[in-house]
Parts: C-alpha cells; sequence; structure tokens
C-alpha cells in the first residue's frame, strides 16, 4: 500500500511538471492528438490539473481520516464504560423481560435447564464409551504400558573348556584360561618299582 501511494505521489508530480512544460513550450500549437482525441494546448492542461487535485483531495481526506481515528481512539475507552453501565441498568430493570430487553438490542442468553438422573448417568456412560474407542489412558495406565521387544535372538558368548596341567607335585594348577576347571579330577600315573625294593629281605638267623 505504501509503495501505491508513492507511486500515486510521483504520477502526480509528473503531471504538475508535465503541465508547467505544455504551458511552456506548446501554448502555440493548435491542437494536439492523444488517445484517438484532439486536445488543445488549456486542455491538456486541464486533465493534468485533474490529476494533481484527485491526489490532493485523497491525500487531505487521509489526513483528516487519520485525525478521526486517533480522536475516537481517545474517546472509546470512556464510551465504551458509559454503554457498560446503561447495559448493567437496563438489565436490572427488564432483566425478566426478553422482549423489553431485545428493544435495547441486549440478548439474554438462554437458561441451561439442569440435567436430570438419568441424563447425567447417559452422559457418564458416553464419556466412558467414548475414552474406550479412543484407547484413552490416565497417567497410571500409561505408566503400565510397556514396549515389547520381537524378532531379536540374543547369543551367548561363552569361553572354551580350560585345560588340565600337572605339576611336579602331582597336583594340579591352572594358569589363565589353561587352567582345569572346577572339579576336574588329576589322577596320578603308577610308577614301576625299582629292583631294590622288590628283593626278598635275607631270612635271619
Amino acid at each position: 500500500m505504501a509503495t501505491k501511494n508513492r507511486n500515486q505521489g510521483t504520477v502526480a508530480a509528473l503531471a504538475q511538471s508535465l503541465s508547467a512544460g505544455v504551458t511552456k513550450h506548446l501554448g502555440n500549437v493548435t491542437s494536439m492528438t492523444l488517445t484517438g482525441s484532439s486536445y488543445t494546448p488549456a486542455q491538456v492542461t486541464t486533465k493534468l490539473a485533474e490529476v494533481v487535485s484527485l491526489r490532493s483531495d485523497v491525500d487531505a481526506a487521509k489526513a483528516t481520516t487519520k485525525a478521526k481515528l486517533a480522536a475516537e481512539k481517545a474517546a472509546m475507552p470512556a464510551l465504551r464504560t458509559f454503554m457498560s453501565a446503561l447495559v448493567t441498568y437496563i438489565k436490572a430493570g427488564y432483566g425478566s423481560q426478553p422482549d423489553v430487553l431485545a428493544d435495547f438490542g441486549i440478548q439474554t442468553p438462554k437458561a441451561r435447564a439442569p440435567l436430570t438422573v438419568e441424563a447425567k448417568a447417559a452422559a457418564s456412560a458416553k464419556r466412558a464409551a467414548t475414552r474406550a474407542a479412543r484407547n484413552t489412558m490416565g497417567s497410571k495406565q500409561k505408566k503400565g504400558v510397556k514396549g515389547n521387544v520381537v524378532g531379536v535372538t540374543v547369543t551367548p558368548v561363552t569361553a572354551p573348556p580350560p585345560i588340565a596341567k600337572a605339576d611336579a607335585s602331582g597336583t594340579s594348577g591352572t594358569s589363565g584360561p589353561s587352567g582345569p576347571s572346577a572339579g576336574t579330577n588329576i589322577v596320578p600315573v603308577a610308577t614301576t618299582p625299582t629292583a631294590a625294593s622288590t628283593a626278598t629281605p635275607p631270612h635271619a638267623t
């Protein structure tokens, strides 16, 4: 809108310049053919003066409107308060007569009839059915809902069985992952007796 106003102002300024130029340089011309019609220099300047006049009237109207808007903005708060007090006064005097209030342009809200016990029960049942249909849950119900993982297989990783080793004393020992596991029994290897241990002792005399 601001750009349009500036353009209109530019057109008005150009019209003034054109009028001055026609008067100065084309005053002695008998007629000019413009848009298929003939115009005298005086008629041309009259047309141009109309452009300037229209823009001047618009600018003056805008200034007047702006002043009126400012006056309305300043006066309306107090006037609205006054009207509200008047409406309250009228309602106090004719509150039980809707037809009279209508003459003042005041609409009375329709009184809602109290619900019967049956209507309240029906409304409660309808709310419960709506919650069930929409699967609406409370905060405690939401905490009880857990997600399930489907289609995932977990494969445990196990270490290879340990290897038992026997030391010189015949007992087993462990060395890191190569040691025997719990419950592994080490069976000692039987040795062959020597000749000295198998000789027959001499008879005593």
